[in-house]
């Protein structure tokens, strides 16, 4: 039986809920350390993620996202009846040797020379803040993977696995499986209002994999670029790898601000925008403004990435149609993806190219990926021929109007004198905009310590916001979840 670690055998083990750095990360560090350094010998037993958390005085998903990080890195071993241990197959010579160090010092480098973007890139809110925010309620872009079809989806993808393999094992189009693309081409000019053909379509890994492949083809280092403030950060990260020149404008009740856009910079290269629901404000820009927009990108031979990430989720109405369909001089890459309808890492987005944009689009293609994998690409065909999509969409509209409306009368009720609470008519999430004056970080960090993930709107801006606000994202939690995050979440602010 291993030996267990008891806490006088245990590092000393102190977390600061103040520091940039998050609490299960904070706890993965020194449990790694401890275990490289030989103070937790291999074999020997740890405490619960239960257990650790009462003595840390943390949330349990705080100790239970650090164990998994170190399970799946080899350090720890889990298995029935005999808990977590410190795994025995870690060479000795990783134990008291150089791998506490980090690996650019382990090997002599303890300032490597990197491309000139990486350092500034770091500076820019990314994907681990979502990673992090896995185990609490209100996570921001996640829908309810809890009821996705998976047995459905696997059906689909063994399907395919056995019978169309050998067909398609060779190199594909660049521009993905042609039934999928018509599917998308068919499916978004009813819903969204697009106006393509399947040749304009090209599939890519998601939204950040079409932000990326349009701006590598659009843009060069040095020159500028709109941005939404508050805005998306994946497409700040994808504009700082190219090493262009992100200015921001700001968005107001009727979404992007132009004028305030030709103030600043008037010759811009491009504006990356989300027209019928803002991230993360959840505004929808107005008729007036989506024109202004389109004339100024006529006028001085601009693009426009239109972003259109969650707009089939919309609540009331019919979906407003996309920016692209009242674009009569091409001047407008539209983006759309299946991770807020499937599931996150799926992987699966697409962008409509102007017809003078498809070669150009798929010659950088070719030099950056080849092209997606082919299995999930067969199998999502399928879903929407099947007629598998459409009901899935339908359902999930059902479940999270319903979510949404609780959210907001729990917010209401129990945070109403704090938070001035938005509820947009699409999407998977809602604003609440804090009362000037309080810091929407610190409330954040609040709402961290006691498991609820809530976004600090202003890491999401490129320059400060008159006013703070928390993003709650409502798709992925349950009523039940709702109900009880919003009362815990009222208890931890009340320290503000």
């Amino acid at each position: 039986m291993p030996k267990r670690a008891t806490p006088s055998d245990r590092p000393e083990i102190s977390l600061d809920a103040s520091q940039p750095v998050p609490l299960y990360k904070q706890l993965y560090e020194r449990l790694r350390g401890a275990i490289l350094a030989g103070q937790l010998p291999r074999g020997a037993r740890l405490p619960s993620t239960r257990t650790l958390a009462a003595e840390l005085g943390v949330s349990r998903s705080t100790t239970a996202l650090a164990y998994e990080l170190l399970l799946l890195e080899g350090y720890l071993e889990s298995r029935v009846g005999r808990g977590t241990t410190v795994s025995r197959t870690i060479p000795a010579v990783l134990v008291n040797g150089s791998a506490t160090r980090t690996p650019a010092e382990a090997a002599g480098v303890a300032n490597p020379h990197l491309a000139s973007h990486v350092r500034p890139l770091r500076d820019v809110p990314n994907l681990e803040f979502v990673e992090e925010t896995a185990g609490g309620p209100f996570r921001g872009g996640q829908p309810a993977l809890d009821l996705f079809p998976y047995d459905l989806w696997a059906r689909l993808i063994a399907r395919r696995a056995r019978r169309s393999m050998s067909e398609y094992a060779y190199y594909q189009s660049a521009a993905g499986f042609l039934p999928l693309r018509e599917a998308i081409a068919a499916h978004i000019g009813i819903s969204r209002g697009v106006r393509c053909t399947a040749e304009q379509i090209i599939v890519t890994t998601g939204t950040q994999g079409a932000l990326d492949l349009a701006m590598r083809t659009l843009i060069d280092s040095g020159e500028a670029a709109w941005l939404e403030n508050p805005g998306y950060f994946g497409a700040h990260g994808a504009l700082v790898l190219r090493g262009a020149r992100p200015i921001p404008v700001p968005v107001d009740r009727h979404g992007l601000d132009v004028d305030a856009g030709r103030r600043r910079c008037p010759h811009a290269r491009l504006a990356v925008t989300s027209p019928s629901h803002q991230y993360p404000t959840g505004v929808t820009m107005s008729l007036g403004r989506r024109l202004e927009l389109l004339e100024w990108a006529d006028e001085v031979g601009a693009w426009i990435l239109e972003d259109d990430y969650d707009s089939e989720f919309r609540f009331s109405g019919r979906p407003l149609e996309a920016l692209q369909a009242l674009d009569r001089s091409n001047r407008v890459v539209y983006i759309g993806t299946f991770s807020k309808v499937f599931f996150p890492s799926l992987r699966l987005g697409y962008l409509v190219a102007p017809p003078a944009l498809v070669e150009p689009l798929l010659t950088t293609r070719r030099f950056v990926d080849v092209h997606v994998p082919i299995l999930e690409q067969l199998a999502l065909a399928d879903f929407i021929h099947e007629g598998h999509f459409a009901r899935h969409l339908r359902r999930m509209l059902q479940h999270y109007a319903r979510r949404r409306d609780l959210l907001r009368r729990e917010l209401r009720t129990h945070l109403g004198g704090l938070l001035d609470v938005f509820v947009p008519e699409a999407g998977m999430q809602l604003v609440g905009w804090l009362r000037p004056g309080i810091d929407d970080v610190r409330a954040a960090t609040l709402a961290d310590e006691v498991g609820v993930m809530v976004l600090p709107l202003s890491r999401a801006g490129l320059e400060p916001l008159p006013r703070g606000g928390l993003l709650f994202g409502f798709a992925g939690t349950d009523e039940e979840g709702i109900r009880n995050g919003v009362r815990t979440l009222a208890a931890a602010l009340e320290r503000l």
